[in-house]
């Protein structure tokens, strides 16, 4: 029987560690740790090539530390930015330096030193280049899932953020929705959104920050700015420091560090700029972030064009319905008063009438005829200050119906009688008329409310089965009086159809 390589055994065991982490930080301090192992020596280091790629610089195990690595302990990463190698100075020596190569591309260098039992050997040297080999599979592999599962958050993210914008709310809630779900994503200390001014330049509307915004909104970049051209020529811009960055002149510069300012912009419509700053020492923001934060900022910015859209047709509906009762004021109400006005002119001149005929008679022979006139005049004047009555009805159902939002269900009594028979308006094919008398929003109860629109449901649909109805009344009166003397609300609802018209009266105790 073949004796079994040396080291060949525990190389399997790192190989199968190796490849048991999907997260990529995880997977490079196994890479590390089994290459200690391996080797035995008491300080391994993996220092990345291209640190802004996975925003990490440098992976190390505990021990002393080597000449330009790394102080912290095992298991962290030094993020400030990438670092030189300088030769190793008198407290640990690198002995063994193998590239880590991922697709072809050198992805960072795995340095051994201090090796506990001895000098390396060419056992050690190509133990560890097996590794490396194997490492970059994993690390392949790893980044794959990284960038799966980025991606997925920032498509959740805009997902979300399409839904609560296209959910309604205010221009002012769109713009914060946008910066939250932005930060949170990114990783960033601020969510910012600049807006253009009628100036020429641009100006902070919304800023999210975990602690206190103050100093952010309302900041304002002017004309001649050396980032305005760009930001408003709706190109992105990626800042290493925006602390030290001499194209940044903001007050608040000081509290950040790397920064996105990516447009809102759709279809050569630049809404605005989303900036993105991470705080002051934090590691920079890689190619796959910047990709993803720049797609997600063209959807946002899609999600804001529609939620726009949404609200301008949500204000013509309203237009729309001002039309209607403006119709229905010029229908109802004009003509009443036309009809009221022409009733009291024939009174005035039939009175005038009487007048003349009752002088010229004597008193005692025509004094049946006087008091004949009087009542007549008498009952066309009620009649008048009737229909003036009802004329006043309409006019402050109409204002109530001009401050109801069309898109919002009506919350009041008063409001749910008129969403009934605007409803019943496209079936009967004329838009019945509605007058309230009394209180009827303070004292009618839902339980009361919910029966009398049932029953004004069923009047309305039995009279949209009637031919040659042309005009319908709906009465509810709070004020009346049941038999038993209790206070009650009547509703009737009279249409003129053959051949005398139908009325349906209901009656319930408040």
């Amino acid at each position: 029987m073949t004796d079994p390589v040396p080291g060949l055994t525990p190389l399997l065991e790192a190989v199968l560690s190796v490849g048991t982490e999907l997260e990529l930080r995880a997977t490079l301090q196994r890479i590390v740790d089994a290459a200690a192992e391996l080797t035995g020596a008491r300080y391994a280091t993996l220092a990345m090539r291209d640190p802004a790629r996975d925003g990490l610089v440098r992976i190390r195990t505990a021990g002393p530390p080597v000449t330009g690595a790394s102080p912290a302990g095992r298991g962290t990463a030094t993020v400030n930015g990438p670092e030189t190698e300088t030769p190793p100075g008198p407290e640990a020596d690198i002995c063994l330096d193998v590239p880590v190569r991922v697709d072809d591309e050198v992805f960072g260098n795995l340095c051994l030193a201090d090796k506990a039992c001895g000098p390396v050997t060419l056992e050690d040297e190509q133990l560890v280049r097996l590794l490396a080999a194997q490492a970059g599979i994993a690390i392949g592999n790893a980044r794959l899932y990284e960038t799966a599962r980025q991606r997925e958050r920032w498509i959740e993210g805009v997902s979300a953020v399409t839904t609560t914008l296209l959910s309604g709310g205010t221009d002012a809630d769109a713009l914060t929705t946008v910066a939250e779900r932005a930060r949170i994503l990114a990783g960033a200390a601020a969510g910012i959104i600049l807006e253009p001014t009628d100036e020429g330049g641009m100006r902070v509307v919304v800023a999210s920050t975990p602690g206190d915004p103050a100093g952010i909104v309302g900041t304002t970049v002017s004309p001649g700015s050396p980032l305005l051209g760009q930001l408003l020529g709706g190109e992105p811009v990626f800042i290493e420091d925006a602390a030290t960055d001499p194209r940044i002149t903001v007050p608040a510069r000081s509290r950040f560090g790397p920064s996105m300012m990516l447009p809102l912009q759709t279809e050569g419509r630049l809404i605005g700029t989303l900036v993105l700053p991470r705080g002051r020492g934090d590691r920079p923001y890689t190619e796959v972030e910047r990709l993803l934060a720049g797609q997600f900022a063209s959807q946002a910015a899609l999600a804001l064009v529609l939620a726009d859209a949404r609200h301008s047709r949500e204000l013509l509906a309203v237009y729309e319905d001002r039309d209607r009762i403006a119709r229905d004021l010029h229908d109802l109400v004009v003509q009443r008063l036309f009809a009221t006005g022409m009733m009291l002119e024939s009174t005035r001149r039939r009175n005038a009438a009487h007048a003349n005929g009752g002088s010229g008679n004597g008193v005692c022979g025509n004094a049946g005829t006087g008091d004949a006139g009087a009542k007549e005049v008498s009952a066309a004047l009620g009649r008048a200050v009737d229909e003036l009555e009802a004329t006043v009805q309409e006019v402050r159902t109409a204002i109530f119906a001009l401050q109801q939002p069309p898109a919002d269900a009506p919350t009041t009594f008063r409001g749910r009688v008129l969403r009934e028979t605007a409803g019943a308006a496209a079936v009967l094919g004329v838009r019945p008329s509605t007058r309230f008398a009394g209180p009827v929003d303070n004292t009618i109860t839902d339980q009361v409310a919910g029966r009398l629109i049932a029953v004004l449901r069923r009047a309305l649909a039995a009279a949209s089965r009637r031919p040659g109805v042309s005009r319908i009344e709906v009465v509810v009166d709070a004020t009346v009086a049941l038999p038993d003397g209790r206070p009650g609300v009547r509703l009737t609802v009279h249409d003129d159809g053959p051949p005398d018209g139908t009325d349906v009266t209901w009656e319930s105790a408040l």
